[in-house]
């Protein structure tokens, strides 16, 4: 399943960090980025996601949440977000609901070995709740200031 811009992004609830459940629903009226990243504590991962941390009050100003989504449990989650001082929240989703809605678990090859993992990915949503604009096969370098640009210009919009 992909979700087609314009349309509206099907509500969902997840565990998160801070020991609690998300509901993308309680966030309308706010823009959200989404960002899928394939493992907590790798190179890249951390990367991307000081990245977002650095940007935090940018991306407040512009009325925009950041949540970032993996397959790692939650304590592998909590624990890279403490370890590298994460202002956003985290989310685990072990069983794949979240990638699968967002169609980003992709066949992957690594040391010559496929296997399914997810694509660095980032979606912004609109404050009614509907899919903006989509990134897939990220690359990390200068990623979040695209990201922040596309949600000051749809803030500015409203």
């Amino acid at each position: 399943m992909s979700i087609s811009l314009g349309q509206p992004v099907p509500d969902f609830t997840a565990t998160a960090t801070g020991d609690r459940e998300l509901t993308l629903s309680a966030l309308r009226g706010q823009q959200v980025v989404i960002y899928f990243y394939p493992r907590a504590s790798t190179p890249g991962c951390t990367t991307e996601g000081g990245d977002f941390r650095d940007h935090k009050a940018a991306f407040d100003a512009a009325n925009t949440v950041v949540i970032g989504v993996s397959r790692d449990g939650i304590r592998a989650q909590e624990n890279f977000k403490a370890k590298q001082g994460f202002n956003f929240t985290l989310i685990s989703d072990k069983e794949e609901n979240v990638c699968r809605l967002f169609d980003v678990i992709k066949l992957k090859k690594l040391y010559g070995k496929e296997h399914l993992g997810i694509e660095r990915s980032t979606f912004l949503i609109d404050s009614e709740g509907k899919l903006a604009r989509e990134w897939r096969g990220v690359k990390v370098k200068g990623h979040v200031e695209e990201v922040l640009e596309a949600a000051q210009a749809l803030h500015a919009g409203e």
